[in-house]
């Protein structure tokens, strides 16, 4: 039996979810970009249980960086360490994420999170067996839950490229499998072009893991990560999939299901092998579960910061 480790996830810290907030509300010249990433199940050796911060991008053209009412060494408890410094304009996290130059205005407050109303969907589903949810294992970001206010949610598939056709037209169909699932809970529609999406997904192999306490590189089968930016002053977020090219058969399909729960708002795992998102590949691979779905509808009763206006820096005195 293959040995499994289960890291815990970690509760982010109120002050420090303050001070990003702050951090978010940028003006609309910035470009706001912010990349984040839930690490895949089905690790080679390891399974990953919680979602973690992997990367953090830089906010296009803009003044030099101010202070964000962010410590100089702050911890981020979720995988990476940040350090901000009002002097500098360097941002800083570990060696397996990417180091960028970070330029941004003077921020601005945004409004407190707030919930959306339930899409229709999810506001007529009903448990009639009552089995339950694992929204305790759900976790908030910096931005509160990260639930879609807009719809039909735009998902794009890349075709791949380097295999056959016929391998290729099988990889898309088991992906679009897995989007038409979810489309019974949450209105999606498949989408041509990348640049339209808010969910895309590729075939490519994710960066290498290196887990806690280890210096050993570590392969995964999947890797979701999102991005927040604004548009006319509204925040909003988009996500990328990367599913591993050694994935097959109804495996595709499995971890398409898996990541797509992440990206639609399940950003956490279940405990349980018959859950879609549990947190481990399985021989078996669970379908959407009545606790995935459970799961989905409470997440989306919570408030959030995606798709509200951030507040005008011309409205504050």
């Amino acid at each position: 039996m293959r040995n499994k480790r289960q890291y815990p996830i970690l509760k982010t810290p109120k002050k420090l979810i303050r001070q990003l907030l702050a951090a978010l509300g940028l003006s609309i010249s910035t470009g706001l970009l912010i990349i984040f990433s839930n690490l895949g199940y089905g690790g080679a050796t390891a399974v990953l249980g919680s979602p973690q911060v992997e990367q953090v991008a830089s906010w296009g053209m803009g003044e030099p960086l101010r202070s964000w009412g962010l410590p100089k060494w702050s911890k981020w408890r979720h995988g990476a360490l940040v350090i901000v410094s009002p002097s500098s304009s360097t941002l800083w996290v570990p060696a397996s994420v990417s180091q960028r130059e970070v330029k941004a205005t003077s921020p601005s407050p945004s409004l407190p999170p707030k919930p959306h109303p339930l899409p229709f969907t999810l506001a007529q589903w009903q448990d009639n067996t009552n089995s339950g949810d694992y929204f305790s294992q759900v976790t908030t970001t910096q931005v509160g839950y990260l639930v879609w206010s807009q719809f039909p949610i735009k998902v794009y598939v890349e075709t791949p490229k380097a295999v056959s056709e016929k391998q290729a037209q099988a990889w898309v169909s088991s992906v679009l499998q897995a989007v038409q699932e979810w489309s019974a809970y949450l209105p999606l529609t498949v989408v041509q072009q990348p640049e339209v999406a808010d969910i895309s997904i590729f075939r490519k192999a994710p960066p290498l893991q290196i887990s806690p306490g280890s210096n050993i590189p570590r392969a995964r089968s999947a890797q979701t990560t999102y991005e927040l930016y604004t548009n006319n002053k509204v925040l909003f977020h988009r996500f990328n999939i990367l599913l591993s090219p050694s994935q097959t058969g109804d495996y595709i399909q499995a971890a398409a299901r898996h990541e797509l729960g992440h990206a639609l708002g399940i950003w956490g795992h279940s405990p349980l092998q018959t859950d879609a998102l549990y947190f481990s590949q399985v021989r078996n691979p669970a379908s959407i579960s009545l606790r995935d779905v459970n799961t989905l509808k409470r997440v989306y009763q919570q408030p959030t910061t995606l798709g509200w206006p951030l507040v005008d820096n011309s409205k504050i005195n």
